[in-house]
């Protein structure tokens, strides 16, 4: 009989560690530890699949460093694969791991893959706010292998000016988009509540979200004292919550492996087909827009050609979703309708569901596997994203195995735009292409930071002053195609509205 080296997912795991004790605090390898664990008892299999293993793969972990992370968690399960990785950083990178262990599936290189990931920033910082010392393991022998593109997210020239993290970036693709469309700051509020209180709904019905509680559009994007401006437009809950613990496992293995494993086959979810693909331009002040992402479409319509699928097949959605443009963007690079009624979202996404640094897709991923066990014929679609919309993978999956032949050909790859790499000391007119507004932690107005062209053409990035009458006017009246005067001093360039 020959061997049937179809892909499928068998195992699948959660946890949500919420109200943990200082002492008691799960640290990610516990976590780990305990949702392979419960995986291996979701696929039937128990420690007989665990010790089947040959490839177990950890997602980089934020909340601590280990010396090697994947030995470390071998040697608490008591097993022994042939390959041990750690992923580089990246959210895309719990969905490019089934991609790549599926094909290796395929290729007849992997038996059983392990994959798993997790977070305990909430459990660390309640140790050390109560002036405790974190007692998480340090040990494993050696040097993990890291696999996956571990270039940095932003360029030199971008952090000097302000551009440090995600909750500072991805307003500027919002309000890149909101002005490509034409619409009104009141108008692109109620657009960002409808989705974002949309997607609170779904978190209200998941038993692993952080925070399971549906809110209006108001209450999402309305300031106030709970829910202050963090970066404009985005208040506080509509950032991806990192202050999490949680964890989630998948295992995956072929069907020929699956029965002699003895592994009972209703718990089975096929993968039909995936995708990746990384932004170029890299650096996000180099890219030609910022309301698209070419990269992003490739990924997930490469995805749905290898399934077979229309996106009308679809029945379920899990885009990735940190910011609300990055939810948006998705929707527009793949054709999908933000009210379709398909939700864009299994769980409740990174701000709601909880977002555990770089394993939030994993959660989707076991997510999406409960969906398609209970409705085998039903599809469903999952995208992940990593660093600044800069990595993308994307997957397809089916309780039920997909057709010979079903496969499309693949879209045409996306033409690299030529870098528009910024000038480091810019001098001159200049006109904004996209901005941000920074506040602090009194809610207060701090930095405008603007990525604009100057009249020759050539891009800058710069701070605006720290003037509160202008942040605010920022934020009132649409500011990009806003011209002014560029200049270098002290290190940084600075532009003054007109």
């Amino acid at each position: 009989m020959t061997e049937d080296l179809t892909p499928v997912l068998v195992g699948a795991a959660q946890l949500s560690k919420k109200g943990v004790e200082p002492a008691a605090a799960y640290e990610p390898l516990a976590l780990m530890a305990e949702t392979a664990k419960l995986a291996a008892q979701d696929a039937g299999g128990g420690q007989g699949l665990l010790e089947a293993v040959d490839d177990l793969a950890v997602v980089s972990v934020v909340s601590w460093r280990y010396t090697n992370l994947p030995r470390s968690l071998a040697e608490k399960l008591d097993l022994h694969p042939a390959r041990e990785i750690l992923t580089a950083v990246g959210g895309n990178t719990p969905q490019w791991l089934v991609n790549r262990f599926a094909r290796r599936i395929q290729e007849g290189k992997t038996r059983v893959a392990l994959l798993t990931g997790a977070e305990a920033l909430y459990a660390r910082r309640r140790v050390t706010r109560a002036g405790g010392t974190v007692p998480w393991s340090k040990d494993g022998a050696g040097a993990p292998t890291i696999v996956g593109d571990d270039r940095p997210g932003l360029s030199p020239l971008e952090m000097a000016h302000g551009l440090l993290r995600p909750n500072v970036v991805y307003p500027l693709f919002e309000n890149a988009r909101r002005a490509k469309r034409g619409l009104g700051m009141e108008a692109h509020r109620r657009e960002m509540g409808r989705l974002t209180s949309r997607m609170t709904g779904v978190a209200a019905r998941n038993s692993y979200a952080w925070f399971p509680v549906e809110r209006t559009p108001e209450e999402i994007t309305t300031p106030t004292p709970d829910n202050r401006m963090i970066c404009f437009p985005y208040a506080k809950r509509m950032n991806a919550i990192m202050d999490v613990n949680q964890s989630a496992s998948v295992i995956l293995t072929s069907v020929s492996q699956a029965r002699a494993l003895g592994l009972p086959e209703d718990r089975w979810v096929y993968w039909w087909g995936g995708g990746e693909a990384a932004a170029e331009p890299w650096f996000v002040s180099e890219r030609p827009d910022f309301h698209t992402c070419p990269s992003l479409a490739f990924s997930a319509l490469g995805a749905l050609a290898e399934a077979g699928l229309d996106l009308e097949e679809v029945d379920f959605f899990d885009l990735y979703s940190c910011f609300p443009c990055a939810v948006e963007i998705a929707c527009d690079m793949i054709g999908l309708d933000p009210d379709d009624p398909r939700p864009p979202t299994l769980t409740g996404g990174l701000p709601y569901a909880g977002g555990p640094g770089n394993n939030y897709t994993m959660h989707a991923i076991a997510t999406a596997m409960d969906r398609l066990r209970a409705r085998p014929e039903a599809k469903a679609l999952v995208t992940a994203n990593g660093m600044y919309l800069s990595k993308h993978a994307a997957g397809v999956y089916s309780g039920r195995p997909k057709e010979p032949g079903q496969e499309r050909p693949a879209p045409p790859a996306p033409v690299a735009a030529p870098p528009l790499t910024p000038v480091p000391e810019a001098q001159g007119h200049g006109v904004i292409e996209t901005y941000t507004v920074t506040h602090d932690r009194d809610a207060a107005p701090e930095t405008g930071i603007v990525i604009g062209r100057l009249d020759d053409g050539r891009r800058f990035v710069a701070q605006t002053p720290k003037n509160r009458g202008l942040l605010e006017g920022l934020m009132t009246a649409e500011a990009i195609g806003r011209k002014g005067r560029v200049s270098f001093q002290d290190g940084l360039n600075h532009f003054d509205p007109d």
